[in-house]
């Protein structure tokens, strides 16, 4: 059996990616490093809920989020409050959206080139907002960029934290796996577990070929002391499965990196 591809996406979200992984002829072994937890819902967060109608915009930064949103949704609206635009993270956290609550979702262009904060921020709808009052929908801690550049451009940012990351050690096996650099290459979307991961991997492993799936995070990498990053066009598991192939090509395998 040959090393395999270590990735580390938690749930339903993992065993999709692996999928598409193993079908491109690769071996998969899941790092199991983290794990997504719904926060309880508080009195404040039901109120939100209970009065997103008063938003312009929902903001949902993960598919996690998505989901969060969708089943206060399915709670406390029989029907969808009318006159918000939504925007995703992501082309996953847009489809999550659709596929739950039927919306049209703004994201980035195709040829934004990456699913980041970033990206999302340069849609001509997301310049000038004063007066408008924005929902953002995320997870506790996390990055602060979305929120600083709205409220930067007048808005009114009100952020959700509806689930928590949980970070754990990987077990003793695939502790050893990344000490000694033993796979193929690692799979990571996330800087928080990227900064995590590193504390197991030694100068072997920083050699070895990393999936990520922006260019910031091919900048942390770096910092990090990783050799190979490989910035995939986004956090789908085409677009990381077709930069693995790039990276690794066991078969010549010629993915195409669709999202």
């Amino acid at each position: 059996m040959s090393a395999p591809v270590l990735i580390c996406r938690p749930g339903e979200r993992g065993e999709v990616l692996a999928d598409a992984i193993i079908e491109q002829g690769f071996e998969v072994e899941r790092l199991e490093a983290l794990t997504l937890e719904a926060l309880p819902e508080t009195p404040a967060l039901r109120t939100t809920w209970l009065n997103i109608d008063n938003f312009h915009k929902v903001v949902v930064v993960s598919p996690f989020a998505a989901q969060s949103l969708s089943e206060a949704f399915d709670r406390y609206w029989p029907q969808l409050p009318v006159g918000i635009d939504y925007y995703a993270v992501g082309n996953a956290t847009a489809a999550r959206l659709h596929e739950t609550l039927g919306v049209a979702v703004h994201v980035p262009p195709p040829q934004a080139g990456e699913d980041t904060s970033e990206a999302l921020l340069a849609l001509g709808s997301l310049q000038a907002l004063a007066n408008q009052r924005i929902l953002l929908v995320a997870g506790e801690g996390g990055r602060a960029l979305l929120g600083e550049t709205l409220a930067e451009r007048g808005a009114n940012v009100t952020r959700l934290a509806v689930y928590r990351r949980c970070f754990k050690a990987p077990s003793i096996d695939l502790q050893r796996r990344l000490q000694d650099g033993n796979y193929q290459a690692l799979v990571v979307t996330s800087g928080e577990l990227l900064e995590h991961l590193a504390k197991w991997c030694n100068q072997a492993a920083l050699n070895q070929p990393l999936i990520v799936s922006s260019r910031r995070l091919a900048t942390l990498a770096d910092t990090l002391g990783f050799r190979a990053p490989m910035v995939a066009s986004g956090a789908t598991p085409n677009a990381l499965t077709a930069a693995l192939a790039r990276a690794c090509n066991p078969k010549g395998a010629d993915v195409d990196p669709g999202t």
